[in-house]
């Protein structure tokens, strides 16, 4: 396993996050490997998820860990079917270091996809999970929370006075 340099905002490669992705046809042992780089990198960067994009690649698929008994989740060719319901919440993200928006995102979805070997796999999920099924997805498609932020983004020292004032929740 190898760690990968994180695309950030503001810097010389930021373009490929505003770029769409590809979709994975090729599931051999590179993937694999690219996806245990991309979860190592998602764990030494403290977050829930990470999109191939954030490294570099033009790839659909990303990782996510939001529930430690399920562990770490590999999504590739992700297709949202359903959502229901709404929730508000700060969310961040690795390439934006620091700064959170609020959110306004499905409370649940379901979700098909394809897992390392190509299998077609469908999952259901609600709330942080969910949350983060979306932001991911939207970096497939180039999108940046940023782009969907109500109001104005925040600095992390700023968070614990903001969500004093709200019920919404910290992805």
């Amino acid at each position: 396993m190898a760690l990968r340099n994180i695309v950030k905002v503001n810097t010389e490669a930021e373009s490929v996050l505003y770029k769409k992705t590809r979709m994975v046809e090729k599931f051999d042992e590179k993937l694999k490997q690219l996806a245990e780089d991309m979860i190592e990198t998602m764990h030494e960067a403290n977050g829930v998820g990470l999109a191939a994009p954030q490294v570099g690649l033009l790839k659909r698929m990303f990782v996510m860990n939001v529930d430690p008994e399920e562990g770490d989740l590999v999504i590739i060719n992700p297709e949202i079917s359903e959502m229901e319901g709404e929730r508000i919440a700060y969310e961040g993200c690795l390439s934006y270091p620091q700064m959170f928006g609020r959110i306004k995102r499905p409370f649940k979805l379901k979700l098909k996809y394809n897992d390392l070997n190509g299998a077609v796999k469908e999952m259901e999920a609600e709330g942080l999970k969910a949350r983060c099924i979306c932001h991911e997805a939207d970096h497939l498609d180039g999108i940046m929370f940023t782009e969907k932020v109500i109001g104005d983004l925040v600095h992390e020292s700023q968070l614990a006075d903001n969500a004093d004032n709200t019920d919404e929740e910290l992805y």
